[in-house]
């Protein structure tokens, strides 16, 4: 395969990168996918971070976690008793792992189907579109390919804690949490945002004691005030002892155990715990991924610099995902791979409107939202209305017994069209693919409030809070 030329490379397999390869082939472009993903047996697993150690795994986790939760006090209430349930934390792990391997297996077959060329190996970006293909072992090159195009999709890795080296061992990062082969006895995790939370839940429902140490003073600064409020309540309810404005500065690793010295509120303290798990974010993987030669701007952040259609300041190189501006998200990496190659095999440029991705939190009650938060247009001085709705007030919330949580809508003042819509709740994750869509078609929240929804269901908590925008919710005082 040496010097071999194709019309795209694709350097990683990942949400971003696998998307991205399959639609150039489906236009009929001759694709190569370069991905150095290798799973527990050795071979190549394709899917990034995603499918082995993020998204997939994680919710396979939480899916377990949560009958396991339901069985143990969540069925006497619908009538129906059980005995003490068991939790067997090898058989749940083969699971995830089943679900890994069926899906990462299952991107092996669309490659093959689609015709394109799959290399493992760890790809770098060299001058004039070239690509040397590194092998995993020796790091040593294997071979280089030449493209038309090269799209980057690397993906991102963990951040490290100054002072808390990952050992994979004492001090955890999120894979190693997914794998635990045992119920810590007290899991201590850095960091509440949306991956600490997902599997400090996990966890915690499990037995374990789940401490979440946060450096910020404010609980998902990114998320709705109102719905943060609600979240941090029903947190508390679960068990999950999360400790605001707590700076860690250094931890001793002991026998059987870890301490912990973390500051709050001006004074030192010392806490115990079997595990660290330190989740404070991501970065750009771009570790050997561009040759020094290959002149292509980077950002303070450690990002790839683009422009609004993911091309890069080297002419045919494009760039995509975790690795470019935005969040953070597989499917925000997902549509730009389909944009690049639309843009790639037309001869057009596409752009992404960022404005329109929709983030969730899969803990229990779920947290979903796009668009302004309210602080958000306050800052910005935007006049707007709102309208919220409790799913204690919907039919089918109470019927299933799911009746934590809310729907609500922002509205701009003069136009109506939808600004920010945000759900915590019962499947709010599939909820808000609504208010997305009406969003990007710049839908008013009387657009959502006259849409027939069916009765009863989840849903129609959406339009209800779409209804009170404006005072004319029918199951809700105005």
């Amino acid at each position: 395969m040496e010097n071999d030329n194709f019309d795209v490379i694709v350097i990683g397999a990942g949400p971003a990168g696998y998307v991205a390869a399959i639609r150039c082939a489906q236009l009929g472009l001759k694709t190569a996918c370069i991905d150095n993903w290798t799973n527990q047996q050795g071979e190549p697993s394709p899917g990034g971070t995603c499918l082995n150690v993020g998204c997939i795994p994680s919710k396979a986790l939480l899916e377990s976690s949560a009958l396991y939760a339901q069985t143990q006090s969540g069925l006497e209430q619908h009538g129906i008793s059980v005995g003490a349930p068991e939790m067997n934390v090898k058989t749940m792990q083969s699971r995830k792992d089943a679900v890994v391997n069926k899906l990462t297996s299952g991107i092996g077959q669309l490659f093959k189907a689609n015709k394109i060329t799959f290399v493992h190996g760890k790809g770098r970006v060299l001058p004039s579109r070239q690509v040397a293909v590194m092998d995993l072992k020796s790091g040593k090159i294997n071979n280089t390919l030449v493209g038309k195009n090269v799209i980057i999709a690397t993906g991102s890795t963990p951040i490290e804690l100054p002072g808390f080296k990952f050992d994979h061992k004492k001090v955890l990062d999120s894979a190693d949490t997914l794998a635990l082969k045992s119920t810590p006895e007290h899991l201590l995790i850095v960091g509440a945002g949306v991956i600490g939370l997902e599997l400090g839940s996990v966890w915690a429902r499990l037995g374990a004691k789940v401490t979440i140490l946060e450096a910020m003073d404010t609980l998902l600064p990114m998320v709705d005030a109102q719905v943060a409020r609600e979240a941090a309540r029903q947190f508390k309810k679960q068990g999950l002892n999360i400790i605001l404005g707590a700076r860690v500065s250094t931890y001793t690793a002991n026998k059987s155990s870890v301490t912990v010295d973390y500051e709050l509120k001006g004074e030192s303290v010392q806490i115990d715990a079997d595990k660290i798990a330190v989740m404070v974010g991501r970065k750009a993987n771009l570790d050997g991924v561009l040759a020094p030669d290959c002149e292509i701007e980077t950002s303070p952040q450690g990002k790839i610099v683009v422009n609004e259609y993911c091309q890069t300041n080297a002419p045919g190189v494009w760039a995509i995902g975790d690795v470019v501006r935005g969040p953070m998200l597989a499917h925000k990496g997902s549509e730009e791979g389909v944009l690049v190659a639309e843009s790639i095999a037309s001869g057009k440029t596409f752009s992404l409107d960022l404005e329109c991705i929709p983030s969730v939190i899969y803990t229990h009650p779920e947290i979903a939202w796009i668009g302004k938060t309210e602080a958000e247009l306050k800052e910005a001085g935007t006049d707007f209305n709102k309208g919220h709705f409790p799913f204690a007030a919907s039919g089918r919330a109470q019927a299933s017994g799911h009746t934590d949580g809310m729907s609500k809508v922002l509205s701009d003042k003069k136009t109506d069209r939808i600004l920010g819509t945000h759900i915590i709740g019962e499947h709010a994750s599939e909820l808000l693919a609504e208010a997305v869509f009406a969003m990007q078609y710049q839908g008013s929240a009387e657009d959502l409030g006259r849409t027939i929804h069916s009765h009863p269901s989840l849903s129609e908590a959406l339009k209800e809070a779409a209804l009170n925008v404006h005072k004319e919710a029918i199951h809700k005082m105005n």
